[in-house]
């Protein structure tokens, strides 16, 4: 026992003792070790908020703030005196995230999810939906965006929201809205789904009218729910568009040219309508027509508007500017006589002939008979160049400067030497190729004491376009004599009269052109005017495209339209009749109605 206790002694004695310097240097270690930690910590902290404060704030906000668009309300189309032809109603989108909607089906139990699935039924019974689509959409979908209806009533959009269903969210837009509907609709045109101009003045003036967009921040919940509103950028809607169109001559035009072209079985038909002081088209109407607001089963075709786009031979109704070519040179006076007979003529193997042989009959009898052969022999006499430099004088065979899209600048003829033939199918209407804008412009020339304006779909417009002076106000007077009794008991035009007004004008008919040349049974039924005579307020041109029903002559089918809705509109824009009372018996026919 003895032995053992000295052995432990002495292995005691042997181990070495813990000295304190050994002790100081460890508990330094230990030291620096737990203070390095903590200025570690104390730079991540740091670093944190301030080195990276953005970067994490930016992350943080990633999470939890959205930005969303705050859509400008587009501009609206008003006529001259403030009624709405185009407006912007707002609507809701409604869009569907299917990770939501499958994050959210995930964490629900049994009941929860039959109460999905009931939900989900009434949903597509509210937007029309097949089940199965909407449940395709939210189920196998990988996408985070899916419309699941555009443009629906902020009634309907409310009634989606009180679903409640997860994953399901609505937008706000706008929807465009044509109050004239079909009567406007070639002249307005319309816009996409997501407003943006596509035809008419929507496309021409797009710019003006989209406005600019704003936005709002918020913070959102998981579930996507705004918790509060952070920050606001305002949308600047657009600018409003005040159009020169009246939209009471509008509909007066659009019924009596619609009516026209369905009594005569047409093709279509166009009309303008100008005042002449101004240059303001007050109505432009075309068929056949759409309603832009439907377009389920729109025909590219029938878009276009024809008084701007389409060209034609304008026939007979060119022959007063042949008139006032031959006067403005000096070639003829309006008393000199033309002799026509024997009612038709040779010319480079080419006859050229008149309804009947008129005589030896002055120029004004030229053009109240729509007498080719006098027509060809005045031109003849003044010479290609003056007659076609008139013409362009006029407008024809240039663009107008009207606010519209697709233009036609049409044709007009010009030859180093002119051919007799040339220049006399040009003086009496063919050869060359007008729309019907061009033509009512050249008219308003003629009513406007010689002065053409630019053509101006906008109120107020043409004020920064001055007219220019084209033809001498004495010239004008004497053609425009000429044309009011064209359109008397005698002339071509009797059924443009109306019963309270002087008119002036033109009748014209024209061979059509097909593939293989002039089609012998189509016809372009035309007719050119102005009214009151005595103080010229409104210039009309009024075109029919194969009628297929009754007559085809412009004095029978163009004339009686431009009499309907010349006569309205005077009457509505307060214009003092200046028909003599003795003569208020308004002539239905005349000697010869064909032009």
């Amino acid at each position: 026992m003895n032995s053992l206790k000295s052995k432990r002694a002495m292995s005691a004695a042997n181990q070495p003792a813990l000295s304190e310097p050994v002790f100081a240097w460890r508990l330094l270690v230990v030291g620096v070790c737990v203070g390095a930690a903590l200025l570690m910590l104390f730079w991540r902290v740091v670093e944190l908020h301030v080195v990276e404060q953005e970067f994490l704030s930016n992350e943080g906000d990633l999470r939890t703030v959205r930005t969303l668009p705050v859509l400008a309300s587009r501009g609206s189309i008003f006529d001259r005196h403030g009624e709405p032809l185009a407006i912007s109603a707002p609507v809701y989108d409604v869009y569907a995230n299917p990770v939501h909607f499958r994050a959210a089906s995930a964490k629900a139990d049994a009941d929860d999810r039959l109460g999905l699935q009931a939900q989900q039924r009434e949903l597509a019974a509210l937007l029309d939906l097949e089940s199965g689509e909407l449940n395709k959409a939210l189920e196998e979908q990988p996408r985070q965006f899916v419309y699941l209806a555009r443009r629906i009533s902020p009634e309907l959009a409310s009634a989606v929201e009180n679903i409640d269903l997860p994953g399901i969210y609505l937008e706000r837009g706008y929807k465009r809205y044509y109050p004239a509907g079909e009567v406007t609709g070639h002249l307005v045109g319309f816009t996409d789904i997501d407003e943006q101009g596509q035809e008419g003045l929507e496309l021409v003036f797009d710019d003006v009218l989209q406005g600019v967009s704003g936005s709002r921040k918020v913070l959102i919940d998981a579930k996507r729910r705004t918790i509060k509103p952070l920050h606001r950028e305002p949308a600047a809607p657009g600018r409003d568009l005040h159009l020169s169109i009246d939209l009471r001559l509008q509909f007066y035009a659009y019924r009596e040219l619609k009516a026209a072209v369905q009594a005569h079985n047409a093709e279509g038909g166009s009309l303008v309508m100008m005042d002449v002081e101004s240059g303001e088209v007050l109505a432009m109407v075309n068929q056949p027509g759409f309603n832009p607001n439907n377009r389920a089963t729109l025909q590219p075709e029938v878009v276009r508007n024809r008084a701007i786009t389409d060209v034609f031979e304008p026939g007979s109704t060119v022959k007063p500017f042949t008139v006032a070519a031959g006067l403005v040179n000096g070639t003829i006076r309006p008393q000199t006589m033309v002799d026509t007979s024997p009612g038709f003529m040779r010319l480079n193997g080419r006859t050229i002939r008149d309804l009947g042989n008129y005589g030896d009959v002055d120029v004004e009898t030229v053009l109240v008979k729509s007498s080719n052969v006098g027509t060809t022999k005045i031109a003849l006499k003044t010479g290609g160049d003056a007659v076609r430099d008139l013409f362009y004088s006029a407008g024809l065979g240039q663009a107008t400067g009207i606010e519209f899209p697709g233009e036609s600048v049409g044709r007009l003829p010009s030859y180093t030497r002119w051919k007799p033939v040339n220049l006399a199918t040009l003086s009496y209407g063919y050869g060359l190729s007008v729309t019907a804008l061009q033509l009512t412009q050249a008219y308003s020339m003629l009513a406007n004491g010689g002065q053409r304006h630019v053509p101006t779909l906008l109120k107020g417009g043409s004020d920064s376009q001055p007219a220019e002076q084209v033809l001498p106000a004495g010239i004008t007077r004497s053609v425009n004599g000429m044309l009011e009794k064209a359109v008397l008991k005698g002339g071509t035009g009797g059924r443009a009269q109306t019963d309270d007004y002087r008119v002036a004008g033109k009748t014209g008919t024209a061979h059509k052109v097909g593939s293989k040349g002039y089609e012998e049974d189509q016809y372009l039924a035309v007719f050119s005017g102005f009214a009151p005579v005595s103080d010229p307020r409104l210039a009309m041109v009024v075109v029919i495209s194969g009628p297929q029903e009754g007559e085809y002559y412009g004095g029978e089918v163009a004339a009686p339209v431009f009499s309907r809705v010349m006569s309205s509109a005077l009457r509505i824009l307060n214009e003092v009749p200046d028909k003599p009372a003795a003569k208020v018996a308004r002539l239905k026919g005349g000697d010869d109605s064909r032009g």
